[in-house]
């Protein structure tokens, strides 16, 4: 059996008792209030329309006086009902503001993330392997009689009264290839570093994080020949230290010559920097092997005490190139950016 609404009239008593026992005003002022003046088994619809007969809406009137009550030292807050769009949202994209050229109508959109920094992307890098691959080019063309003639006073034993053959501008193709061998391994030092210690370092750009590990090898290089010329220079005749510089310029210029294809490889077709890393050591071992036969050939060959060389070697030869990895490992750590 359905039960009729129940709505309570305005024109009522001023007190009205409720099934529960409990008083409440015959006028009640919110809709709690009309509620407990129900039966206790009104329905949802009868609810509702208890509400709606004691409340009626009205318009809603917003106050236009200022509002004074932000808080101390805030500015005014902005009204929301105000609102300000930027011109290139409001025209059209052939309207007069968009067409005319010196106008700045701003960005469209929101910015993206930028492209990380690669080596094949940036066109000094670039132009300088494309360099070395030529330079390469041009020594293999024109001086293979000179790296004929290299090869066969490294491997045989020199003379006593053996001086330098080289003419200047040999002496010149040596010392390009020596610089090549200092970026080439500038280049494997920066793309170890970027992806074993750090990503980003608070330099301004990649490429002077590759300039500084560039300055590095060649101080380490400059260092280790300046070490041996005062070394030699106590306990060795002049030719024989000649022979000797001869011999690191040349194991030197070896090394990048060895490091261009790995180089190249990484950088334009990403192979595997284990397999990088793995090819740099081999060469590395290379050239300290080749540079203790002839450290002993050149200065030990009459000594009979192996242990003068030993010593000789890891002195001038090890030691700096531990100092070296120190040095490198010192400045990535101070120079990347902890989060």
């Amino acid at each position: 059996m359905n039960q009729q609404d129940t709505i309570v009239s305005q024109q009522e008593t001023p007190a009205v008792e409720t099934d529960s026992g409990v008083t409440v005003s015959a006028h009640p002022i919110t809709p709690y209030q009309v509620l407990r003046m129900l039966p206790r088994d009104a329905t949802p619809e009868q609810q509702d329309s208890a509400i709606q007969a004691w409340f009626q809406p009205s318009q809603i009137r917003y106050s236009n006086r200022p509002d004074t009550l932000h808080l101390p030292g805030h500015d005014v807050p902005v009204d929301l009902s105000v609102v300000n769009i930027p011109v290139y949202y409001r025209e059209v994209f052939f309207a007069k503001e968009l067409a005319a050229p010196e106008s700045h109508p701003g960005r469209y959109g929101v910015a993206g993330d930028p492209v990380p920094y690669t080596v094949r992307g940036d066109n000094t890098m670039t132009l300088l392997l494309l360099f070395c691959v030529l330079f390469f080019i041009f020594l293999m063309s024109r001086s293979q009689r000179f790296i004929v003639r290299q090869l066969k006073d490294f491997f045989f034993l020199p003379h006593a009264d053996e001086t330098m053959t080289e003419t200047s501008g040999e002496l010149q193709l040596q010392l390009f290839l020596v610089m090549q061998t200092c970026l080439l391994l500038a280049i494997c030092l920066f793309f170890y570093a970027t992806r074993v210690v750090a990503d980003t370092y608070v330099l301004d750009s990649d490429l002077q994080l590759i300039g500084l590990f560039f300055s590095m090898t060649i101080g380490y290089f400059l260092l280790r020949s300046g070490l041996y010329s005062v070394v030699n220079s106590a306990f060795f005749d002049s030719k024989r230290n000649l022979q000797w510089q001869r011999t690191l310029l040349f194991i030197a210029s070896a090394e990048g010559v060895l490091l261009l294809p790995a180089v190249l490889l990484q950088v334009y077709f990403d192979i595997s920097l284990e397999n990088v890393t793995y090819y740099y050591v081999f060469v590395l071992l290379l050239a300290k092997i080749l540079t203790f036969y002839k450290c002993w050939s050149i200065f030990f060959r009459q000594n009979v005490f192996s242990l003068q060389i030993i010593l000789y070697f890891c002195a001038l030869e090890i030691v700096p190139l531990l100092a070296f990895a120190g040095g490198l490992w010192t400045v990535t750590n101070i120079l990347k950016i902890n989060f």
